[in-house]
């Protein structure tokens, strides 16, 4: 399915229109449509700077910032592709650390849909060529490259030799696409490994450990497993960080929740278990303390929907759309809310564990305010409140973010004002930034 956005550049916007029109039926995972429009491009995946390849149902974007951020702390210039964009498409392609500009991106999407005119490439596919055409063209020192959907099938996966590749949380989404698994799911994902080429991996169950390794060693790959050949721990201080080179304490990361302690520690052993790049221990540090990550526990600390509730309050913004997300997230916003009343503003698109999601919130939520997310077929309100109402949570719905956000105002006590948490999707997260005046950038 497209992803929505709007530019206000009519150049990128014809493009955007010409993006939309792809068939939704080409949105079937597979490499050769990727590799014959990448044939009439020159195979630009070929002369790509070194590339780390992140994998994962959940953490792959947290873990590609801090590479990021580790990898630009060290000195060097890095490309980033990552996906969904949450208000622009800019957002997708980062060349040598800033993100595309309109004069740019234009003629770059003109240039890739003009060649697969014939291919029936879908939409992900042209986005992905459009990025690898364009790290092709300007030098940088590394490349970040996130998995859209899987792995063995996705268009990233054309990259012959990365430099490391990992695999963050697994768990169950995405099920039409990977398998209605975790096994099934694992094998697609582990699908990025390659020859002699580091696949990190996080801590999994010893079932989906075997699965990993399986695939891996049919590949040639060597795993590098969170647990075995690498650890990361974390207190109220610090994280400690060991492998075979050594132990090392970094800053408790900047972007909130506990999970992300192993995000950086995923991001670090990729870090460390390859040699081109000298990333130094100084610029690990600052990762964990300077990476950003929007719509991933983001206090929104600003704006006008922050304005609709009362002085006091506490609004964070994730786009968690699954239950192992949902999991972790709740635990986060625990912490966060403190002695606050929790309220949990949820939108979800019609393909997604409602109920999967809600009952990890059950223990911790005062009240669900259910919205829809506009322009995406989604699970209607009335029926994530009824939903949340045979959890055991109070719910309402309601017909937008903003008057989810006055109807808990109207209830406030005005000695305890809530903390809000609005989740569910990353669609509804690129609603709120943009209604909030809050673009990434």
């Amino acid at each position: 399915m497209p992803d929505h956005a709007r530019s206000t550049s009519p150049a990128v916007q014809a493009q955007l229109d010409r993006l939309w029109a792809l068939s939704p039926g080409a949105d079937i995972l597979g490499l050769d449509r990727i590799e014959r429009l990448l044939a009439r491009l020159g195979d630009p995946q070929h002369r790509l700077p070194p590339v780390f390849h992140v994998a994962g149902t959940n953490g792959k974007g947290s873990t590609c910032a801090f590479l990021r951020a580790a990898l630009e702390a060290a000195g060097h210039r890095v490309h980033a592709y990552t996906s969904p964009h949450l208000v622009r498409f800019n957002e997708r392609i980062r060349i040598a650390g800033q993100l595309i500009g309109d004069d740019a991106l234009a003629p770059l999407l003109a240039e890739v849909l003009d060649a697969g005119g014939d291919i029936g490439a879908s939409f992900f596919e042209v986005t992905t060529a459009a990025a690898f055409l364009a790290f092709a063209r300007n030098p940088a020192d590394a490349c970040i490259i996130e998995v859209g959907l899987g792995g063995r099938l996705d268009a990233t996966n054309v990259i012959a030799a990365p430099l490391a590749t990992g695999i963050a949380q697994l768990g169950l989404d995405h099920q039409q696409f990977l398998g209605d698994t975790v096994a099934a799911i694992a094998a697609e994902k582990a699908g990025i490994a390659r020859a002699a080429v580091p696949l990190v991996t996080m801590d999994y169950p010893p079932e989906i450990v075997a699965v990993v390794a399986g695939v891996a060693a049919r590949a040639g790959g060597a795993v590098m497993a969170m647990g075995r050949d690498w650890s990361v721990s974390a207190d109220e201080g610090a994280v400690t960080y060991a492998d075979a080179q050594g132990s090392l304490t970094l800053p408790l990361p900047r972007l909130p929740g506990a999970h992300q302690a192993q995000n950086l520690g995923l991001a670090v052993a990729m870090l460390r278990h390859q040699q081109p790049l000298n990333v130094p221990e100084h610029a690990l540090a600052a990762a964990a303390l300077g990476a950003t990550w929007p719509a991933r526990m983001q206090r929104l600390d600003r704006g006008p929907l922050l304005a609709l509730l009362p002085a006091g309050s506490a609004l964070w913004l994730d786009g968690g759309h699954n239950p192992a997300a949902a999991a972790a997230i709740s635990l986060a916003a625990r912490a966060e809310a403190r002695e606050r009343p929790l309220h949990l503003v949820l939108g979800m698109l019609a393909n997604k564990d409602a109920p999967g999601l809600l009952a990890a919130f059950a223990p911790v939520a005062r009240a669900l305010h259910a919205v829809p997310v506009a322009d995406h077929a989604c699970h209607p309100p009335e029926e994530l409140a009824a939903a949340a109402r045979q959890a055991g949570v109070a719910a309402a719905a309601h017909a937008t973010v903003a008057d989810a956000l006055r109807a808990i105002s109207a209830g406030a006590d005005p000695a305890a004002p809530p903390a809000v948490l609005i989740l569910g999707s990353l669609y509804l997260a690129g609603e709120v930034l943009a209604e909030n005046g809050m673009l990434p950038d």
